[in-house]
């Protein structure tokens, strides 16, 4: 089980969050943090001026400090997180440190999430595997369908990607880009999931990372776990798709 989230206490502990915003989002997506729930294992809520927000925790101590009372806490990443968000329609997120807290945009997290990718204290026991699931088919077929229209983009890798302690799971689509190019791995997707495939509230979560030309050993890897893959050739005009549903 992951420990403290230290990177996310500093920050938050300092004060001044909305300086320290994108610092304060990506020490989320990398380590986590700590909900509370009931002794049924239900999220716990607390009120933030007129509305409810989910608390979270930068550790399991901060979490008994501030919330004797909760039976217990657990450690969500960022996926869940934003699965609860898309349960509960709760919009905000309480972070409180040892002595500090901060209010966060749940929305803003999903934005982070998508931006740099699922790299977090435990990615090495993340497990990527070809995905059925209808929502990954048709991510497959309009990423295939617009991809030629973004000239920095090659090629994209779609699976399920699973953690292995947790058992959280969600999609995670890799993107291979020009170098500099990242922001194009992003409009592509946005522009998916806003006109294409956009995501229901019993949709598994998404998540991109964007591969530029040094990361070739991954984009390597990825090449050998038989996942949905897309590949573009800007020259010929050509779309290739590779899965095995078409072996």
């Amino acid at each position: 089980m992951p420990g403290p989230n230290e990177a996310l206490t500093a920050i938050v502990e300092r004060g001044h969050p909305a300086d320290e915003a994108d610092a304060l989002l990506a020490a989320l997506v990398d380590g986590g943090v700590w909900v509370p729930v009931n002794e049924e294992h239900g999220v716990v809520f607390v009120e933030l001026g007129d509305a409810p927000a989910l608390p979270a925790y930068t550790s399991e101590a901060a979490c008994r400090h501030w919330l004797p009372d909760a039976a217990a806490s657990v450690w969500c990443d960022a996926v869940r997180l934003l699965d609860i968000a898309r349960q509960t329609g709760v919009q905000t997120m309480a972070v409180f440190a040892d002595t500090q807290w901060a209010s966060v945009p749940l929305p803003l997290l999903g934005v982070t999430l998508r931006e740099r990718g699922v790299r977090t204290q435990v990615e090495q026991t993340l497990r990527l595997t070809w995905s059925t699931h209808p929502l990954a088919v048709a991510l497959r077929d309009a990423f295939a369908a617009r991809i030629l229209d973004h000239p920095a983009v090659h090629t994209v890798w779609i699976a399920d990607a699973q953690w292995l302690e947790t058992g959280n799971e969600h999609l995670l689509i890799h993107i291979a880009v020009d170098e500099g190019a990242k922001p194009a791995a992003k409009e592509l997707l946005e522009l998916v999931l806003a006109e294409d495939v956009p995501l229901g509230p019993d949709s598994p979560g998404v998540g991109m990372r964007a591969l530029e030309p040094a990361e070739s050993a991954t984009a390597a890897d990825l090449d050998e776990r038989g996942l949905d893959t897309i590949r573009a050739n800007h020259e010929t005009g050509q779309v290739r798709i590779i899965s095995r549903e078409f072996d």
